[in-house]
């Protein structure tokens, strides 16, 4: 078989490339280790920005997002058991972030490609991705125990942290650079209305807490908890009790519970390998980057990825243009590394980790400031919702 792009990972990243390709009628064929019912299992962030919301558009995956998703104009930060309300439209010219589920996109993005009936392989076994250095790259798989081969120009690695991608190159080739945080979140999700109407980021002398959701009758919230702790340790009475402690008194009196969906303990990271494209093998998402999900970013710098992926595909294939490559991987990082910084800045302003207190009123300094601050208020704003493309 051959294809001009090979897109490794059926996650919203290589479904999004693996869609733009089609509509400009470059052939490509998307490989994904488990099944489709596995992908479209997966509880991840659900907060997009506009960038990604346009991008998703631009796929023909946006009539549920139009008709389902949620606009947030503002955010709150809570500190000293208050919450304080940035204005995001106002200080980035209407700009505002959308309520939808990482779930949902992936769902929507799966339909129009099946409904297209563009080629993805579920349950491909042992992907090998093969000389990527030369000009003839290919990927070979298993697929109910029979072996395949698809030939290629280009390869998208959009298979994740652990996926065959990154490992793929050597060593001497790739720097990274990794931060691991000492705390996980412990996160619950319900069919609860939420506690409120816009993202809530609480730091409290108990730990960090986080208020967010999936539709008006989904909740999502999280606590910071210990790295090595385990969710056979949280009930969710355990659970609502201490989430309800972090949370001002007025949000705390209207916090409605119920049953968790799902409930699971995620240790947090930033991680960032450089340069994003090797020879004819280009990264994408977290199998290049990793950001905490303070902030809500991952999901969007992936996006943002594809966005820049997809004009260096078109310039190598359409305009012959050799330079596209490693130009793809200078815009992406560019991109990525201002939202490492956002991501690190507003974890570290949000969590407790030690017990130095001098630190701690730095960062209760810092959160007066950016709350009564034009200025400061801007800053957070003009990074929540996006930075440019």
């Amino acid at each position: 078989m051959r294809k001009q792009v090979v897109i490794i990972g059926a996650g919203p990243s290589g479904l999004l490339l693996g869609r733009l390709l089609d509509l400009a009628g470059i052939d490509n064929v998307v490989l994904e280790r488990q099944t489709q019912d596995y992908v479209l299992a997966r509880i991840r962030a659900g907060i997009l920005e506009q960038t990604t919301v346009d991008l998703i558009h631009r796929a023909e995956a946006g009539a549920r997002l139009a008709e389902e998703g949620i606009k947030h104009h503002a955010m709150q930060l809570a500190f000293d058991y208050k919450a304080v309300s940035i204005d995001l439209s106002r200080h980035t010219n209407g700009k505002v972030v959308t309520a939808y589920g990482q779930t949902e996109v992936t769902r929507d993005l799966c339909e129009v490609r099946d409904n297209a009936g563009s080629a993805t392989v579920y349950e491909a076994d042992n992907v090998e991705i093969h000389d990527i250095d030369g000009d003839a790259p290919y990927v070979t798989y298993l697929k109910d125990g029979t072996g395949h081969r698809i030939d290629c120009d280009l390869i998208a690695g959009c298979d994740g942290y652990h996926g065959v991608s990154r490992r793929t190159v050597p060593e001497s080739a790739i720097t990274t650079y990794e931060k691991i945080y000492p705390f996980g979140w412990l996160g619950l999700l319900s069919d609860t209305r939420p506690v409120a109407q816009e993202v809530v980021y609480a730091n409290t002398e108990r730990g960090f807490a986080l208020c967010s959701m999936r539709s008006m009758t989904r909740s999502r919230y999280y606590i910071q908890c210990d790295v090595d702790d385990k969710v056979e340790n949280w009930s969710d009475d355990a659970f609502w009790d201490e989430f309800r402690r972090r949370l001002p008194p007025e949000m705390a009196d209207a916090l409605e519970t119920g049953p968790s969906i799902e409930k699971s303990i995620a240790p947090l990271r930033s991680f960032v390998a450089e340069p994003m494209c090797f020879g004819r093998l280009m990264l994408a998402g977290d199998a290049a980057h990793v950001v905490p999900p303070t902030g809500a970013k991952g999901l969007n710098l992936a996006a943002s990825d594809i966005h820049y992926m997809y004009d260096a595909i078109l310039g190598f294939l359409q305009d012959r243009n050799a330079a596209a490559l490693d130009e793809y991987s200078r815009r992406a990082l560019a991109r990525v590394w201002k939202a490492e910084r956002f991501a690190w800045w507003l974890t570290t302003l949000t969590h407790r980790f030690n017990d130095d207190p001098f630190e701690q009123r730095m960062k209760e300094a810092e959160l007066a400031y950016i709350t009564t601050s034009d200025a400061g208020r801007q800053m957070v704003a003009e990074n929540y919702v996006g930075l440019p493309l």
